[in-house]
């Protein structure tokens, strides 16, 4: 299917040759068909490059860039920064891993998704996936989305997957110029759900799975599917991790706060003050915004990190 809005693919890599042959199979042989791939390539000292551009010469429009080496976050916010360059006017944004394999209709699926509301809103479309094991096996569903995705879960936890991330014009427009005005960012794909609520944007979440989404050592993030995964992300929260990315988040977003809502710029300014604010006050504030976390269990512990001061 070549119909439909134009989509830059856009892939952030490092040495991701092991891997990377099977991610852009899977990318080739995608239902949906009007689509090019722009890589950045943050200075792979393996077989990365020779696999870019031999899949290059099999036809397929492919652009290489050179990264800023800085790890995945600023590879991927280059990326956002640099494409419309190299991509037709009006294009949609979709992120891609080295490591993954897209199902054959990850692309038409989620490019339907976004087809018919209003081409004016900046829209966001993200997705479950299928966590494998280091050789695709084993596959089990990463953990469901129960709770609305808004601006006030957005400033607390990511739940857009940015390998299953599609922006439409509008979308991309908005974050292409939001990211030439931003700072350091904790990793892309939360702050583009954190830039598309705060605007209002529509946010679409699919229950059905659009990928697999291999699990390995190197993985940047890596899923949070299991009892194990998710008391880590407890013991991150309450270990103070939780409350540098809060603080990056924070003074990233205040680029774009002109851009949000009334009621979100709002959100903002209350959740940037309660990270220095004595815990007596700070309870009352994070009261009044109706902040949460896609879980009974999560949300207990942003309270408890709050009392502890680790927000």
């Amino acid at each position: 299917m070549t119909s439909g809005p134009h989509v830059a693919i856009l892939l952030a890599t490092y040495n991701g040759g092991e891997n990377l042959h099977e991610q852009l199979a899977s990318i080739a042989e995608q239902q949906y068909q009007n689509w090019s791939l722009i890589v950045s390539d943050d200075g792979s000292s393996d077989a990365t490059r020779s696999i870019l551009d031999s899949f290059a010469s099999e036809g397929h429009d492919v652009i290489v860039l050179d990264g800023p080496q800085n790890g995945a976050a600023a590879n991927f916010m280059s990326l956002l920064k640099r494409f419309a360059a190299y991509a037709p006017a009006g294009a949609w944004v979709s992120f891609c891993d080295q490591d993954d394999v897209w199902l054959p209709d990850k692309l038409a699926r989620s490019v339907a998704a976004l087809t018919n509301l209003d081409a004016a809103v900046p829209a966001l479309y993200c997705s479950r996936t299928w966590i494998t094991n280091e050789q695709l096996q084993g596959r089990r569903l990463s953990v469901p989305r129960p709770r609305p995705l808004s601006f006030r879960n957005a400033l607390v936890q990511n739940v857009a997957s940015g390998n299953t991330i599609l922006l439409n014009a509008e979308g991309t427009r908005l974050v292409n110029e939001a990211a030439t005005q931003t700072s350091d960012v904790v990793i892309h794909d939360w702050w583009t759900y954190q830039i598309i609520a705060g605007v209002g944007g529509a946010l679409v979440h699919d229950d059905e799975p659009t990928l697999l989404y291999r699990q390995h050592e190197g993985n940047e993030i890596g899923a949070n599917d299991n009892a194990k995964a998710k008391l880590a992300r407890i013991a991150m929260l309450l270990g103070g991790r939780f409350a540098e990315w809060n603080r990056l988040n924070a003074h990233a977003l205040s680029a774009s706060a002109h851009r949000f809502s009334p009621e979100n710029q709002l959100l903002l300014q209350d959740f940037t003050r309660i990270l220095n604010m004595r815990r007596r006050r700070s309870w009352r504030v994070l009261m009044k915004m109706k902040l949460y976390r896609q879980t009974r269990a999560s949300t207990a512990a942003l309270w408890l990190a709050l009392l502890l001061r680790r927000l």
